[in-house]
Formats: structure tokens, C-alpha cells, sequence
């Protein structure tokens, strides 16, 4: 097969019909072998019922339903694992991400020999308040922190390699971040492609301001993920004996100095250094109990999936 499109959805029931024919005229013109799997993540409209009558009549379209809604990385993930595609192509339910753009996706995996291709929406049509400057500076955060010289790191039209689906986990709300996770598995052939956004046609965004603020937490995850989630103790291991280092030389200099210098002062535990001694030690030891508990994590973690599937079409 030449290409899994991959399509988590949230109440686009509107749309979903229009993508679809736009998307099958699409691969038919370019005589691409494909499929398209719809992942509807707990949609209370009648979203599941258009997916079911759109497999009815094209034997391509495949869905999976969840029980609840889970979120988009979860949604991406169940895709990915169903995915059978030499390239996998991801975009939005909302009609604002252009099928057009596919054949030109795929070829840069195929013919340029890129692992990741991500869509950068140079023209936006959002609200320049809500949307395209908390986006900018959000992409410069995310550009400068993970070393991936992208301009547009949540855009929901990019294109894989089946390989790098294959090997990447995407939860929590990691979407944002797949091109850093795919360099951080060993992808680091990372492209961009200027792509056309559109207006949204039907329905209304499913997300607010605090999706911004979740990202930047959510990056802050990722760096440290990516520096350290293989070797937690090189973090809370060196913070650990740092702190332990700074205790035990002011335990050493109220030893020398009640021992050595002026024996008959102020006990020890009346002087405030004994309290700063005190305090160090023991949370140099708790930095270095974290790492090492950390480290034991990491080596029994089991692979968990994070999303219950209500129904599915093959």
C-alpha cells in the first residue's frame, strides 16, 4: 500500500464526507494504493455513523471509535498502530488542511528520501490574537529548546515514513511535538513543506488558550525527556551529590570549629548552619533516591496503551 491517511476527529460530522471524496479524487487521479483511517475520539455528534456509511461505499476507509474522548496524541497513536502504509499522512477532520498536498508529501518521503515531512501554514486563517501570535512564539520556543528547524511544529498535515509511526510514542498531548520525538528515536531526516491552510468551513475550533499553556509545559517535558529520559540519575544523581557535597562541608565546618577553633561557643544545633547542613543532606539524598528510582522505572516500564477502542472497521 502507497499511503494511510490518518484523520483523528472530534465532532466533524459536517466534514468528514467532503474530506473524504476530496481525498479519494485525490489518490485515484495519482493512481496511489491507500487508506483512510478515521479515529473518532469521542464524538457526541454523528460523526461514527458517516465514518460507518463512508466504509460502506469505499472498502479504503477504516475507523476506529473510542469510548470517551481521549485526546489527539492518543487518537494519532491508535492511527499509527493501524496504519499500513509505505507513507503515513496525517491532517485535521476540519477541512482546513488540503488533500491537494498529498502527492507532493508523499514524494519528498519516497523521492527526496526525507523521514518527516511537516506542513508549515505560512498563511494562516485564525484569529491573530488567539491563534497566530501565541503559535509564533510558541514555535520559537520549540525551535530554540529542541534543535528541530522547523517554523510550524502543530501543523496536522505532515507525512511519514512507516518506519518512524512504527517506533514513536505519542501520548499525553505530545502531538505538538512528533517531528522531536522522531529526532530523538534516531529520525533525523526532518523536512518542511510550505502547505495551504484554509478557512474552517463548518463547526468551530476545538481548542482554546490553554492549549498554549499545556504546550509549554509539555516542552519543558520533552526537553527533559530528551536530555535525560534515558539517564535519570545524570540529572537527580548530580543534584543529589551537590546538595550532599554543600551539607556535609558545612557539617565538616561546625565539626572543625566546635572542635578546633571555639569549643566553648553556641552548640551546634543553635547555629544555623547545622539547619542548612541538615536540610541539603537530606534532600541531596532524596535527589539521588529519585534517579535511582527513576532508573528502575525506566527498565520494568510496561507498555501500556492509553485509550479504550468502543468499535472499529477493518
Amino acid at each position: 500500500m502507497d499511503i494511510s491517511v490518518v484523520i483523528p476527529l472530534l465532532n466533524e460530522a459536517e466534514s468528514l464526507k467532503e474530506l473524504h471524496d476530496w481525498i479519494a479524487k485525490v489518490m485515484q487521479s495519482n493512481h496511489f494504493s491507500y487508506e483512510i483511517i478515521f479515529i473518532d475520539d469521542g464524538s457526541t455528534d454523528n460523526s461514527w455513523n458517516v465514518i460507518n456509511a463512508l466504509s460502506e461505499k469505499n472498502n479504503n476507509v477504516k475507523g476506529i471509535q473510542f469510548l470517551r474522548n481521549f485526546g489527539k496524541s492518543q487518537a494519532l497513536h491508535a492511527g499509527f498502530e493501524k496504519a499500513q502504509g509505505k507513507v503515513v499522512i496525517t491532517m485535521d477532520g476540519d477541512l482546513q488542511d488540503n488533500p491537494n498536498e498529498i502527492p507532493e508529501l508523499y514524494n519528498m518521503i519516497i523521492q527526496n528520501g526525507f523521514d518527516l515531512v511537516s506542513g508549515w501554514k505560512k498563511k494562516r486563517y485564525d484569529s491573530v490574537i488567539t491563534k497566530n501570535i501565541p503559535s509564533k512564539l510558541f514555535n520559537w520556543a520549540a525551535k530554540k529548546t529542541s534543535g528541530v528547524k522547523l517554523h510550524d511544529f502543530n501543523c496536522g498535515l505532515k507525512s511519514y515514513r512507516k518506519a518512524v509511526v512504527k517506533n514513536i510514542d505519542v501520548n499525553g498531548e505530545m502531538h505538538r511535538y512528533i517531528p522531536v520525538l522522531a529526532k530523538n528515536a534516531g529520525f533525523s531526516n526532518i523536512g518542511e513543506k510550505v502547505v495551504k491552510h484554509q478557512a474552517r468551513k463548518y463547526g468551530e475550533t476545538k481548542f482554546g488558550i490553554d492549549r498554549f499553556i499545556n504546550g509549554f509545559l509539555d516542552l519543558i517535558t520533552i526537553w527533559f525527556l530528551s536530555r535525560f529520559g534515558r539517564r535519570p540519575m545524570h540529572l537527580f544523581g548530580a543534584l543529589g551529590v551537590l546538595m550532599f557535597i554543600i551539607g556535609f562541608g558545612f557539617a565538616f565546618y561546625l565539626g572543625v570549629d566546635k572542635l578546633f577553633i571555639n569549643p566553648t561557643g553556641r552548640l551546634i544545633t543553635e547555629r544555623p548552619q547545622f539547619f542548612i547542613a541538615l536540610a541539603t543532606m537530606i534532600i541531596g539524598t532524596q535527589f539521588f533516591v529519585a534517579g535511582f528510582l527513576g532508573e528502575i522505572i525506566l527498565r520494568n516500564r510496561p507498555d501500556k496503551k492509553r485509550y479504550l477502542v468502543k468499535d472499529t472497521i477493518a
